[in-house]
């Protein structure tokens, strides 16, 4: 694996420091008055979840690791597992619901997630950006309510719910930012 200097680390970069994986979730570079330039970052451990904070100098070299990325199809969910299949090599794989955590009700039949491996281990799978829902249930339109940063609230067919325009009605297929876990656009 490669070895990075402390200042080089970015958001995103997952690296192997003390007998873990832990991805850089936010970097912060510090020029304090006295003494040596830093950078102070807020890790997570990819397995447990934890956060920790840490200061790397320059100098200091920590350890870069490249997670395989692979796409995946879902299937069916069965157990609080989720079984998804490798769509070049056609390989079945299970994973724990709580790998997409807050993200899961996103999850739709068929849809194609990429899923990234160390080694033979699933540490994280993401979602497309965007996904299309369905309106089950919201407030009626009310004529004259144009108001350009009113919203109002709804329940889409997973059980989210989300703030919508007022000109959005129930029934109505949406597209919500599964990051932000957010009203897009209309489908």
């Amino acid at each position: 694996m490669p070895k990075i200097n402390g200042n080089e680390i970015k958001p995103g970069n997952v690296l192997d420091h003390d007998g873990g994986l832990w991805a850089a979730v936010k970097v912060d570079h510090v020029k304090p008055g006295k003494g040596g330039a830093f950078a102070q970052v807020e890790l997570k451990n990819l397995r447990t979840g934890t956060k920790l904070n840490e200061r790397f100098r320059s100098a200091d070299k920590v350890e870069k690791v490249r997670l395989e990325q692979k796409d995946q199809q879902f299937l069916y969910e069965s157990d609080g597992m989720l079984i998804f299949m490798d769509t070049e090599t056609f390989e079945q794989i299970e994973l724990p619901s709580d790998l997409l955590g807050e993200r899961r009700p996103f999850l739709q039949d068929g849809m194609q997630i990429v899923v990234e491996f160390y080694d033979e281990e699933a540490l994280n799978a993401s979602l497309p950006s965007k996904v299309v829902c369905k309106i089950v249930e919201t407030e009626p339109v009310v004529k004259g309510q144009t108001a350009a940063n009113s919203f109002k609230p709804a329940i889409l067919d997973n059980g989210v719910k989300v703030m919508v325009p007022p000109f959005i009605s129930q029934d109505e297929a949406i597209v919500v930012n599964t990051e932000t876990m957010e009203y897009s656009e209309r489908a």
